[in-house]
C-alpha cells in the first residue's frame, strides 16, 4: 500500500480552483472555515443593525449668494452693502447703480457698478462678463471729470465673494482718501 499524505496544495487541475485541505479533524474546533466566514459576513451585512442608527440625510444648502444671477447678486446685495459700507465711514452716496455700457477711457461694452459720491468723486467697479467672477477693472474720477485712475481690480483671487468685493472697493476708495478720516 502507497503512503499517502494528505495535501495542502492548490490543485490546478480543476477549472473550479479549490484548496484541497486535509480532512484529519483540527485541534481547534471554534474556528469557523473560510466557507463559514464568507457567509456569515454576506448576512452581516444584508441584515440591519439595531445598535446603529440609521444616518440622517444630508440637508440641501440653499445657494451661495454668488451663485445667484448676476443682477440679483449686484442689484440686491453688493450694491447695498457697497452704499452702507460707504456711508458707515461717513461720506455720503449720491448714486448707485447696475448699469451696461460703454466703458469709460478703455471701451468696450461691460456691466459696471457707478457710483458717484459726495465732493464729485466717481468710480466704475466694471465686470468684463455678466457673471462676478469675470475680469475686473476699477475706475475712479475726481471733480467731475473723465476717469483718470484705471486698474484691473482682484485680478489674483480664485473666489469672488460678496465680503472680498466690497473690502476690497472700500480699500481702494480709502487708498485715494475718499472715505473715513484722512
Amino acid at each position: 500500500m502507497e503512503n499517502t499524505k494528505p495535501s495542502n496544495e492548490i490543485n490546478s487541475n480543476n477549472k473550479d480552483t479549490r484548496l484541497e485541505i486535509d480532512s484529519t479533524p483540527s485541534v481547534d474546533s471554534t474556528v469557523p472555515s473560510i466557507n463559514q466566514s464568507v457567509s456569515s459576513a454576506k448576512d452581516e451585512s444584508n441584515t440591519p443593525n439595531p445598535n446603529k442608527a440609521p444616518t440622517p440625510k444630508k440637508a440641501t444648502k440653499p445657494p451661495k449668494l454668488e451663485d445667484k444671477p448676476f443682477d440679483e447678486f449686484i442689484t440686491n446685495y453688493l450694491i447695498p452693502e457697497l452704499k452702507k459700507s460707504i456711508q458707515d465711514k461717513g461720506t455720503s452716496v449720491n448714486v448707485i447703480k447696475l448699469i451696461e455700457g460703454e466703458r469709460p477711457v478703455v471701451g468696450g461694452n461691460c456691466w459696471m457698478v457707478f457710483c458717484e459720491l459726495s465732493e464729485q468723486r466717481k468710480f466704475w467697479l466694471c465686470f468684463s462678463n455678466k457673471i462676478i467672477t469675470s475680469d475686473k477693472t476699477i475706475l475712479l474720477a475726481e471733480s467731475n471729470s473723465d476717469p483718470s485712475i484705471v486698474e484691473s481690480f482682484l485680478i489674483d483671487e480664485k473666489k469672488t465673494t460678496l465680503p472680498l468685493l466690497t473690502s476690497r472697493v472700500l480699500q481702494r476708495l480709502n487708498g485715494q482718501k475718499w472715505i473715513g478720516a484722512n
